[in-house]
């Protein structure tokens, strides 16, 4: 739903000319230092970025789902460092305060994270629990008037800049499954929290991730999100249904500067005495990364859509991150296949994208993970 679409369509040229002028030129920078620059993230927080879904009422722009789409396609058009950085702010850091918090939660947290003042980061998955979220080991058992937190949270973005996180801990030991699971608001500088060095990884430099460990770590009892116990995996699905909405629409940003990047280079490329644009086969590889990158964005605008409306349908949004997810890898590898054995060197943005996209189909629910709740949603539907 768009609000109103000519203050919108004013966002949304603000974005673009932010990424054009600022972001892309920038993106060299950001993979030899492996971090956003200082002032870039400054500018970010001045544009109200970190704040887009937090609700008006608590400072932040109060983006619709399908105007947040729309936006991030426009972000997701340079490196996915700079997304990131704003991305669990936006998301899974904070949704679940948003959603299932206290007014009292909403109030103290939410005005900071709009602000850009706190980053807000989301601690579910462990070394033995990923896909299986239901599984988490991280205990908080109630002392008084504390949760005392033990555990080992794994690949947590934005850890080390964060102020607060939303931890997913089993609070009833006795339960070993999803019932047994609460959501807390940990600050950072909460004793016997520690976090690790940055892990390396394949791609998207920038975006860094850590293990961050809780030992005996005193959580008061007014940071249980929601007030109630055992609601905690609700809650992280709930976030996980508008983030896996949020990362189709970057991939489809992606896909879209893949494009751009292939189409400009095989009308430059020359070969046989010609643009390499003209060949056949050329084309018809950027005609395959065309209609796919345009069928996706069709499928997250529709979602989103009707997400706003109240049909959060768990099926659609997973074929959504499945599709979309699936297809920029495949845009990707078109991409450098078309620049050839430029498109593996560094110096062209398509081999640097190569790398980025393939977390995609891993982070907020494998492609495995959205078959499965594809088909299950499906047989759910039939027998009604």
């Amino acid at each position: 739903m768009i609000r109103d679409q000519e203050i919108f369509n004013q966002l949304r040229d603000t974005i673009r000319r932010f990424v054009n002028e600022r972001l892309i030129p920038a993106e060299d920078r950001v993979a030899e230092d492996n971090a956003v620059p200082p002032e870039i993230l400054k500018e970010m927080r001045e544009m109200g970025l970190y704040g887009m879904t937090v609700p008006e009422e608590y400072g932040g722009l109060g983006l619709t789902t399908e105007e947040e789409a729309y936006i991030i396609m426009e972000l997701g058009r340079a490196s996915p460092a700079f997304r990131s950085k704003i991305g669990t702010n936006n998301g899974i850091g904070s949704q679940g305060i948003v959603i299932d918090g206290t007014p009292e939660q909403k109030a103290r947290f939410l005005p900071k994270v709009a602000s850009g003042e706190y980053v807000a980061s989301f601690a579910l998955t462990e070394p033995d629990a990923g896909s299986d979220a239901a599984s988490i080991r991280t205990t908080a058992i109630l002392d008084d008037n504390d949760y005392v937190v033990n555990g080992t949270k794994r690949y947590i973005t934005n850890a080390a800049d964060a102020s607060i996180f939303t931890l997913m801990a089993r609070t009833d030991p006795s339960n070993k499954g999803a019932g047994g699971v609460s959501a807390f608001i940990v600050e950072k500088n909460s004793p016997g929290l520690t976090v690790g060095k940055a892990n390396k990884k394949m791609g998207q430099a920038g975006a860094n991730v850590y293990d961050v460990i809780f030992e005996d770590c005193r959580v008061p009892a007014a940071n249980l999100i929601g007030g109630v116990p055992g609601q905690g995996f609700k809650t992280a699905m709930k976030t996980l249904d508008r983030g896996r909405l949020h990362i189709s629409a970057l991939c489809v940003g992606v896909s879209q500067r893949l494009v751009e990047e292939s189409v400009r280079y095989a009308i430059d490329r020359k070969q046989f005495g010609q643009a390499i644009a003209e060949f056949q086969l050329i084309q018809a590889m950027l005609a395959d990364s065309r209609t796919e990158s345009y069928a996706a964005q069709c499928m997250v605008l529709d979602a989103a859509r009707n997400y706003d409306a109240g049909n959060r349908n768990v099926g659609d949004i997973a074929a959504c991150k499945y599709f979309a997810s699936e297809m920029v890898g495949r845009v990707a590898d078109r991409a450098v296949q078309i620049h050839g054995g430029a498109g593996y060197m560094s110096e062209y943005a398509v081999e640097r994208f190569y790398r980025d996209v393939r977390i995609f189909r891993i982070y907020e629910g494998t492609s495995q993970i959205q078959q499965l709740l594809i088909a299950r949603n499906l047989i759910k539907e039939f027998r009604g």
